[in-house]
Order: structure tokens, then C-alpha cells, then sequence
């Protein structure tokens, strides 16, 4: 274990191991997706983009309601100190539990276009701070109310890879592509 590894109950070994698997099995699929979409000549009557533009705001909505439990647990339960960049990242991807699951009841797909704005950004915020995390120079100065929560700090190390920053990265890229797949399968031809 390295110095910078805070310690952690057995319990939330075995979370992080089941987020960082489920973040691992995201990016293979939004390779797969990617491909698949891509090879299929943008059908949108293939059945795999029909069924994920379909349903691509309920999907959007069940990511973002895990992400949101699972970034509420390691800061409320588990004791992580949020830096100023997980409270960005809050910002874009609370919201859009809230919207998404109003735009499920209401059955509006065209909420998918602010749903893509905020991912979008998230994502931004996430790809930054993974670049900070991994040792590059930060603009921004890091820190959560003042105190010592640095963008750096290893709260989540699990397969060798597979951080914080990364799980988050990962969620946003995951929500745009399905309300991406929505909102191509819903625009008129």
C-alpha cells in the first residue's frame, strides 16, 4: 500500500471492487457501443441502437441515480472529503436525476439536449481532474472548504487503474452516449 492510500474498512473494499468492476464493464460497453454503432452505418432500425435510443433516457437516468448514491456514500458514509473538483462534477450530474427522471414520467425526450450540455461539462471536469490526479499541473487551486481534501488524493485504487476520477469520467461519457443515442433515434429524418 502505498503512502498516499488512506485505510479502509473491509466493507468498502468490496464497494469499491463492485463500482470499479461496474466502471470497467461501462467502458467496455461504450467501446462495444461506439463500434457497433459505428459499423452499422448509423441504423437507426438496427435493433441494438433502436432498443438504446429508445430507452436511452432511462438508462441515462439509472447511471446517474448510482452515480449519485455512490458519490453521496464515499463522502457521507465511507468519510471522503470532496475537492473542489468532485463538488464540480456534483454539480453537472445531481441535476440530472432530477431531470431525467422528469423527463421519464412526462415521456419528453427532448430534455436529452440539456441532459448532453451538463454531461458534457462533467465530463470536462472529470477528464481535468484525472489529469491532476495522475501528476499534471492544476490551474485551479484544489482544495474542499479550505482544508487538506486534495484532487490528488487516493481515496480509490482498485485493478490497478480504476480511481475516482476515472469512475467519474466514465459515468459522464456513459450518460452522454446514451441521451446521444436518444436523441439521434428521436430526431426526424
Amino acid at each position: 500500500m502505498s503512502a498516499n492510500t488512506i485505510n479502509r474498512p473491509m466493507p468498502l473494499e468490496i464497494i469499491n471492487k463492485i463500482l470499479a468492476a461496474l466502471t470497467i464493464i461501462s467502458q467496455i460497453f461504450i467501446v462495444a457501443g461506439f463500434l457497433y454503432f459505428v459499423l452499422s452505418r448509423k441504423d437507426k432500425e438496427k435493433p441494438i441502437v433502436k432498443f438504446f435510443g429508445q430507452n436511452g433516457i432511462f438508462f441515462a437516468f439509472i447511471v446517474a441515480l448510482v452515480a449519485t448514491i455512490a458519490s453521496l456514500f464515499y463522502s457521507e458514509i465511507a468519510g471522503f472529503e470532496p475537492c473542489k473538483l468532485c463538488w464540480f462534477q456534483r454539480i453537472f450530474m445531481y441535476p440530472q436525476v432530477i431531470m431525467l427522471g422528469m423527463a421519464l414520467l412526462k415521456k419528453d425526450y427532448k430534455i436529452a439536449d440539456y441532459g448532453l450540455v451538463l454531461a458534457a461539462m462533467g465530463g470536462f471536469f472529470s477528464f481535468y481532474h484525472g489529469y491532476i490526479y495522475y501528476g499534471g499541473s492544476s490551474i485551479l487551486p484544489c482544495s474542499a472548504s479550505g482544508l487538506a481534501a486534495s484532487c490528488a488524493a487516493r481515496y480509490v485504487f482498485e485493478f490497478g487503474f480504476v480511481t475516482i476520477p476515472l469512475m467519474s469520467l466514465t459515468t459522464f461519457v456513459l450518460v452522454f452516449s446514451f441521451l446521444w443515442l436518444n436523441r439521434f433515434y428521436h430526431q426526424k429524418t
